[in-house]
């Protein structure tokens, strides 16, 4: 690495002390909201206040101490989905509302009125599936289904609301008063930062004063609960205990630490529950900084048993404690029952996983920094060279001229434009990164433009807000204001942002929004932003703005026509729309490779399909058993990047000696045969909002051995992937969900003894995957250098046979880069079909109309029972012709060759 020149800032900058965060005790607002206990709410409802309207039913809370009416408003939204908001009747000034997270307003049915009695109140749903029953005093609000209560609100008596107050003119101490007042109420007012709180040397003038909301919600029967994320911690979330929240406000923390609940630099505040017959999540509206407390226990509960016989049965509750510094409450209850339907009901409200272009599915080369184009086609020949599959190479901040972003460093890119014209030639694509922060500087187009509109956030003096990052002294755009994002997304276009080509898409990092020497690493919570809300409010949609702008920018340049590709590092509910999210700055170690696992998991069922880790850890240098068994549990996760930071050795995959080359190179290949699987697996996620990467229990719903597993997952319904995660690994401990279903070695096609806890032998060359019975993958027959040398690759179907001899599966296929899948319907959806030794392919999607002139070459069936006598297939309209097969009587697989069926057309193949 380069010294750093005097007034320059380094990685040092940003690898700061663990000190530099706060813990939940030193958050105001948390220490404000624990001093409310579990206990008899101090609110109650006043149901005389009752108004019924189509839209909805509102009534007032009022607080028996402070005598200040709340407002409540419930509704239904179609699909099962409950709604309620509670906000000031009459606030002092308006409180936040989170705009544009939901993707419009959503449609509600009429909610009837079923009971109204002394102190009860009782809304049905039109299909009377659910009620919800409101009690009056103290107020409470139960969900439930068919007699089943599924959730209660407020039942421990948690409901906390701020109410806007007018300021005390006291409330900025001079210091000669500071000194005089040492009276007890004002060291109180100062520990509970009503107005002003300090963290270290900052402070945090707060303008409005305190509006922090909670709720409390117990899960009834549930002890298994999962979501919200980012954090670096387990799959399935952990008791929470006194200054030990979970934490959701976006922060850079560079090498953050194994199983922590501080949050990083994403915040979904959705959490799902899950139980043998049921699925239900919360998704809590608030974009202000958030704290989850979870406390999971036993409690008794009449068992339901004859008449007269008092006995009870012990049953698991959970109760969540949601606590925001600002805003208003504003719920929506899931109901699933699934955990698809789940999923489902948060895509109606916040849209699902853009479907991306085809090209980043595919491998992609990072690093801290790629020096110059020489370096740039050294690293892309050295792919060809060494027989690796590769789409995307990667520039870091580096390539900018001084950190000024969408610009060029004269010197090390004399011709950015020449260098990407080299790499479309061998079909491949290009990221640059493009931070939030504006370097300092009246020379700098961007941040003239930028500063002459008034588009920079500001400080609580109305002074453009000023903070160091990469790039020095810096402003930060204003992505919250609608008219930033328009003009940010015009600099994307070809002729603002000079040199780029339509092969360069981008990478949104820093957007929490980082800055270093700030406190916690961030903005401060009192600088303004577009309509003069503070930062407090909107600090977990920044990036979530930046990414919007940028996918729109990327969309914009080629006029609608192409898909945009933008990773994301910050994000909030609803990213999905946008592009991809990965999970930051982790480090080369075991432990960062194991911990990866949950956290895409927790990523993906909160929306998120499209997401990944760093291959190898960005931090330090992995040793190559390490960097190799990272490679393979990359290949089988959504986004598979490999990065690395600027003071890591440099690491490209044949670095490392002929036999790890060898291994990675076999991995990375393995990733490219699977792609049309993948892909298909996008269109649903894009479609039906299912995510990617799964849970086990989102598979295997009622096996309870599942719901606590996160060292293996689905890949779609069909692949188990287990990453080795262990050094020196000879074996490992599979779960094969069972004991109704069969499973396949994907790579061996032998079909797995038994399912259940299977202890698997392993060597460095590959890690466990499994293929369920039942199912059928598309793959092609082999991989090509990038993806686009593939479009003309012939297919092969894995055909995995269930217990009744069935299996189905699905291909999705289009252009592959533009939005005509959408637009002119130019894509094809086929239904893939296995039974009464009948393999099938039928259209699944009459309105698609694509044309491809691949076709399915080749055919594996594993699990046939015996050797078959004759193979036959015959196209639609067309003759049967007799087809070469060849069965394995030690694996019972049957290989099917030499098909040449239109991938495009119906045809059927008979095996007798």
């Amino acid at each position: 690495m380069e010294a750093v020149a005097a007034g320059e800032v380094s990685v040092q900058d940003e690898a700061v002390d663990k000190s530099t965060f706060k813990k939940c005790n030193q958050i105001a607002f948390y220490r404000r909201q624990k001093l409310l206990h579990p206990g008899k709410s101090l609110y109650r409802a006043l149901l005389d206040s009752v108004m019924l309207s189509d839209e909805n039913v509102k009534f007032q809370i009022i607080h028996e101490e402070n005598k200040v009416p709340l407002q409540v408003e419930i509704c239904e939204i179609e699909g099962s989905i409950f709604r309620l908001k509670i906000e000031e009747e009459s606030p002092l000034r308006a409180r936040y509302k989170v705009p544009d997270v939901l993707i419009k307003e959503p449609t509600t049915q009429r909610l009837l009125i079923s009971q109204k009695e002394a102190g009860i109140l009782v809304l049905s749903s039109i299909n009377e599936d659910y009620k919800l029953q409101i009690t009056a005093n103290p107020f409470q609000v139960e969900l439930q289904s068919k007699g089943e209560t599924v959730l209660s609100m407020n039942s421990n008596g948690l409901l906390y609301f701020e109410h806007l107050q007018p300021c005390p003119s006291d409330r900025i101490l001079t210091t000669e008063k500071k000194e005089a007042a040492s009276d007890s109420s004002k060291e109180k007012q100062e520990d509970l930062g009503l107005w002003q709180e300090k963290f270290g040397s900052f402070l945090d003038i707060k303008a409005c004063g305190p509006s922090s909301v909670g709720m409390d919600f117990s899960l009834h029967g549930f002890d298994h609960v999962y979501g919200i994320p980012q954090h670096t911690e387990a799959l399935l979330l952990k008791n929470t205990s006194d200054g030990d929240a979970y934490r959701l406000y976006n922060l850079d923390i560079f090498g953050h630490k194994l199983h922590d609940k501080i949050g990083i630099y994403g915040s979904v505040p959705l959490l799902l529950a899950h139980k043998p017959n049921r699925t239900s999540g919360i998704f809590w509206l608030n974009s202000s900084e958030t704290l989850v407390d979870i406390g999971t226990k036993t409690v008794a509960e009449p068992s339901g048993s004859a008449a007269g016989t008092a006995k009870q049965r012990a049953v698991p509750l959970t109760d969540v404690r949601w606590m925001s510094e600002s805003g208003i409450i504003d719920v929506f209850l899931l109901t699933g029952p699934t955990a698809f339907d789940v999923f489902k009901q948060f895509a109606q409200l916040t849209g699902t996983q853009a479907l991306p272009p085809l090209f980043s599915l595919g491998y992609h080369q990072c690093r801290w920094n790629y020096e110059d184009e020489q370096d740039v086609k050294r690293v892309d020949a050295g792919f060809d060279e060494h027989d690796i599959p590769y789409d995307v190479i990667w520039l870091d901040i580096e390539h900018t001229d001084g950190k000024r972003y969408f610009t060029w460093d004269k010197k090390k890119f004399q011709n950015p434009r020449k260098m990407q014209e080299h790499l479309r030639k061998k079909k491949r694509k290009l990221v640059v990164i493009v931070d939030p922060h504006i370097k300092v500087d009246p020379m700098y187009s961007l941040y003239s433009q930028a500063k002459d509109k008034g588009y920079f956030v500001k400080d609580r003096n109305g002074q453009d807000f000023e903070g160091i990052c990469w790039s020095g002294s810096s402003c930060y755009l204003d992505f919250t204001n609608p008219e930033v994002r328009e003009w940010y997304a015009d600099q994307f276009a070809f002729k603002t942002y000079k040199e780029s080509t339509n092969i360069l898409f981008v990478w949104n990092d820093m957007n929490e929004p980082s800055v270093f020497k700030g406190a916690e690493l961030t903005m401060q919570k009192d600088a303004v932003h577009y309509n003069n809300w503070e930062h407090r409010e909107v600090h977990n949609l920044y990036g979530f703005y930046q990414q919007m702008a940028t996918a729109e920018g990327l969309i914009r340049r080629s006029s609608g026509k192409e898909r945009p590709f933008v990773l994301t590092r910050s994000f909030f509910a609803g990213s999905q729309k946008y592009g991809a999210v990965w999970t930051g700055d982790n480090t080369a170690e075991w432990g960062y490779l194991k911990i990866s696992i949950p956290m895409l998991l927790t990523i993906s069922i909160a929306g998120i399909s499209f997401c990944g880790a760093d291959v190898g850890g960005f931090i330090g240098d992995p040793e190559p058993e390490l960097l190799v068994r990272w490679y393979q549990a990359g290949a089988y996760q959504p986004f598979f990047r490999g990065h690395s930071n600027m003071e890591s050795k440099r690491r490209e995959p044949w670095l490392f000696g002929e036999k790890n080359t060898q291994i990675i190179r076999e991995a990375i290949r393995e990733r490219y045969v699977l792609l049309p699987y993948l892909y298909t697996l996008f269109y649903r996620a894009h479609t039906a909002a299912e995510p990617v990467m799964r849970p086990l229990w989102v598979e295997f719903p009622r096996k309870i051995e599942t719901f606590c597993v996160e060292n293996e997952y689905m890949l779609g319904n069909a692949l188990l992937v287990h990453p080795v995660t262990e050094q020196e690994a000879k074996a490992v401990s599979v779960l094969l969900p069972g004991p109704e279903e069969i499973w396949y070695d994907f790579r061996k096609f032998k079909r797995m003894e038994d399912p259940g806890i299977v202890k698997i032998l392993v060597t460095l060359e590959n890690i466990p995957v499994f293929q369920r019975g039942g199912t059928v993958i598309p793959v092609k027959t082999t991989a090509g250098k990038s993806t686009e040398w593939m479009i003309d690759i012939s297919y092969e179907l894995r055909v995995a046979l269930d217990t009744k001899a069935c299996a189905t599966g699905e291909l999705y296929l289009d252009d592959g880069h533009s939005f005509q899948y959408l637009h002119k319907k130019q894509f094809l959806y086929r239904k893939l079909a296995f039974h009464k030794n009948i393999l099938s392919s039928s259209c699944a999607d009459q309105s698609g109309q694509y044309h491809t002139a691949c076709v399915v070459e080749r055919v594996i069936v594993l699990g046939f029972g015996q050797q078959p006598t004759s193979v036959t297939a015959c196209s639609k309209g067309g003759k049967k012709k007799e087809v070469l097969f060849t069965y394995d009587m030690e694996t019972s697989a049957l290989k099917l060759e030499k098909l040449a069926l239109s991938v495009d057309a119906d045809w059927e193949i008979y095996i007798n």
